[in-house]
């Protein structure tokens, strides 16, 4: 019995210590895991003294869960993305954000942030985005900045920012685009700006700088736009600045000089002195090029599981690898069970996502629903399939820099995604208005890129496709951008300014948007032409089927001539948003019968649908009821005929169209035409008035 007794109190003793232990190992994780929810907690009141905006940041939350408003982690459950633009933040940009060692975004643009630029930011060498743009920022900028060797977006643009552009910019080797343009900058632009290699965009317009335009930017070889305007700059423009064509932009600088360029006057000899130094601003705090350390000490890629610093982390190993001896097996089965777990959570939550809107200023609650538009990183890392610097198969260089869009014209054309432009939304994109610089109006499409085809190189070859389909009624598309940051890609289309042929079905009597006669019979020819252009197999595109026609495709141009939209977008979709799209087709009776047998899609599934819109064109009516279509195969006009022409039509051609409304809609797909019979046939429906 005693030895019983004995035995029990043993093992109650065993059990105690092996419980102690898993609560010491669990604290430890726990201590860890908190450095980065302090950050957040004291980011969190200097952002949003309030607490209007960020009340889903709680000190009891896991900022990994989802729950944050704003942030993203990455695979190893680290903060990665804080994403706030746009939220009517009032604060400063705390300096407690450095505390966040692995990450890669911070999008703090389009509030109303004021105060100087933390120091202390310049500690996120993981940091590839900086937007702080479009706030109320003030002072100078850090000059430790230089040290951040991963930035390659750095916007701080439209503030009102003070003193000298610091040379140690010149260290950014990754940098790709410099916005300071807007803000209260003087002193003269670094020539250590010239030894950014990936630059591309150099913006510095309206500021106050002065002196001579360093003659090494011209030797940037990825520079595209370089814009100077609206400051005080004087003295000879390099000739070799002629390369950039238009995106060298120098107006409103009157004391600028050169041969190359038709609107400057010719230099002076003073002007023209090679003895005469090139400004070399000196740094914020006095700091030149020559105190940048030749190598910086930087930490480990955040990649790996620990980005904390060594000391502490040396510290930390030493006790978990105690406790680890004693309890390995039994808490790698415990943490591998839970990280299985917080893992298919994250996936759940990205998903959870795709349905709805994930840019600026849209759709509040979307927020409230997940952690932020950079959740997805379940993705190849970095998705940016249009990356600069890598070879993107299948699309030619002249298309790449005549249909290729940046993310800050993007923003700049849409007012940062205002709701005053935004002209629709589905389940997978927003579509904005938008004015670009050379002031021509477009319709920019945002798709998050949940909703696009997983592998990129599925995804590339559908945006080659979409850039190979040119005609005149299909919608134009002037560009693209893949955006890594927001996680979205843009498609930039040609604007209708008369919206889509949806809105003239309906409409009641006496409406102004009635179409008349000779319209609705024009309409139905561009439609026809349309999509015969895309069912054709021609040297420079494939045959394509566009999946998805019905009259909210269907765009009007200033001259009412129709254009269709969405051609070949499918190509970039993924599957399962592909066929979210067949609950809105079915229901408004454009989706073929023989869908539900086959599930495949084909020209004459295309063919039926356009059969139900020459219907709808004819009635005026979105839906077309059975007994409509009956009085059709009667030619019984006063029974199916929109009411509101008044009897001002065609008969001979209502006859035709009504025939060939029939043909396309039959139940089987063997009777009804092709789109290049149709085409020929409703060639010969012009009208006569």
């Amino acid at each position: 019995m005693e030895s019983g007794s004995t035995r029990r109190r043993m093992g109650g003793c065993a059990t105690f210590l092996y419980v102690l232990v898993l609560f010491s190992f669990a604290g430890l994780q726990l201590v860890y895991g908190n450095v980065e929810l302090r950050a957040l907690m004291e980011m969190k009141v200097v952002l949003d003294p309030e607490d209007r905006f960020l009340s889903s940041w709680t000190s009891d939350g896991d900022p990994c869960s989802g729950s944050f408003a704003g942030v993203a982690c990455n695979e190893h459950g680290k903060v990665a993305n804080i994403s706030l633009q746009g939220k009517g933040l009032s604060g400063q940009v705390p300096s407690a954000v450095a505390g966040l060692k692995c990450l890669s975004g911070l999008y703090l643009h389009y509030n109303s942030l004021s105060g100087d630029i933390p120091r202390e930011i310049s500690n996120l060498t993981e940091l590839t985005d900086l937007y702080l743009n479009v706030n109320n920022l003030s002072g100078s900028i850090p000059s430790e900045i230089g040290n951040m060797a991963s930035l390659q977006v750095m916007q701080l643009c439209y503030n009102q920012l003070t003193g000298s552009i610091p040379t140690q910019l010149g260290s950014l080797k990754k940098l790709s685009v410099l916005a300071l343009q807007v803000n209260r900058l003087t002193g003269a632009i670094p020539a250590s700006l010239g030894d950014l290699q990936s630059l591309t965009r150099l913006d510095l317009s309206f500021n106050r700088l002065f002196g001579s335009i360093p003659a090494k930017l011209a030797d940037v070889p990825q520079l595209e736009v370089l814009d100077v305007r609206n400051n005080t700059l004087s003295g000879s423009v390099s000739p070799a600045l002629k390369k950039l064509n238009g995106g060298f932009q120098y107006g409103n600088n009157s004391d600028l000089c050169g041969v190359a360029f038709s609107s400057l006057k010719a230099c002076t000899a003073d002007q023209l002195n090679p003895n005469r130094p090139e400004p070399f601003a000196s740094g914020t705090n006095g700091i030149t090029t020559k105190d940048i350390p030749q190598s910086a000490n930087f930490r480990v890629h955040c990649n790996q599981s620990d980005c904390s610093n060594p000391s502490r982390s040396s510290g930390v190993a030493l006790v978990i690898g105690v406790v680890g001896i004693t309890v390995a097996l039994t808490v790698t089965g415990i943490l591998t069970f839970s990280w299985y777990r917080r893992r298919k959570q994250k996936i759940g939550s990205a998903f959870d996502t795709s349905d709805s809107r994930l840019s600026t200023d849209q759709v509040k609650e979307v927020y409230r629903k997940s952690s932020s538009p950079f959740i997805s990183l379940e993705y190849s890392n970095g998705w940016d399939p249009l990356a600069d610097g890598r070879n993107v198969s299948g699309f030619s260089e002249e298309i790449l820099r005549s249909l290729r869009f940046n993310l800050e014209e993007v923003e700049s054309a849409t007012q940062h995604f205002s709701d005053v432009n935004l002209l629709g939304k589905s389940n997978f994109s927003s579509v904005y208005k938008g004015i670009l610089r050379d002031g021509s109006v477009v319709a920019i499409k945002s798709i998050n890129k949940t909703s696009c085809k997983i592998e990129e190189a599925d995804f590339l070859k559908g945006l080659n496709m979409l850039t190979s389909l040119r005609h005149k009624n299909l919608v134009g598309l002037r560009g693209f951008c893949c955006s890594r940051g927001r996680g979205e890609c843009f498609l930039i289309y040609e604007f209708a300014p008369n919206g889509n042929l949806l809105q003239y079905l309906d409409m009641k009597d006496g409406n102004s948007k009635v179409l008349e006669w000779s319209t609705r019979v024009s309409i139905i020819n561009g439609i026809a032409e349309g999509i015969e252009y895309l069912h054709s197999n021609k040297p420079t595109k494939p045959a394509v089927v566009h999946q998805n026609i019905a009259a909210e495709k269907v765009l009007i141009d200033q001259r009412f001539k129709p254009l269709l939209s969405d051609s070949g977008l499918h190509k970039l979709l993924a599957d399962d948003i592909v066929f979210s799209a067949l609950k809105a087709s079915a229901a408004m009776g454009y989706l073929a019968p023989e869908y539900t047998t086959t599930g495949r899609f084909t020209e004459k599934s295309d063919v039926y649908a356009f059969g139900v819109i020459v219907f709808q064109i004819l009635s005026g009516r979105r839906k077309i009821t059975q007994s409509m279509r009956i009085g059709a195969e009667s030619f019984r006009f006063d029974e199916f005929m929109d009411k509101n022409l008044d009897g001002k039509f065609s008969e001979a051609e209502a006859v035709k169209l009504t025939r060939i409304a029939l043909a396309c809609t039959h139940e089987s797909p063997n009777h009804r035409p092709n789109m290049e019979t149709l085409v020929q046939e409703l060639s010969k429906c012009s009208s006569s008035s």
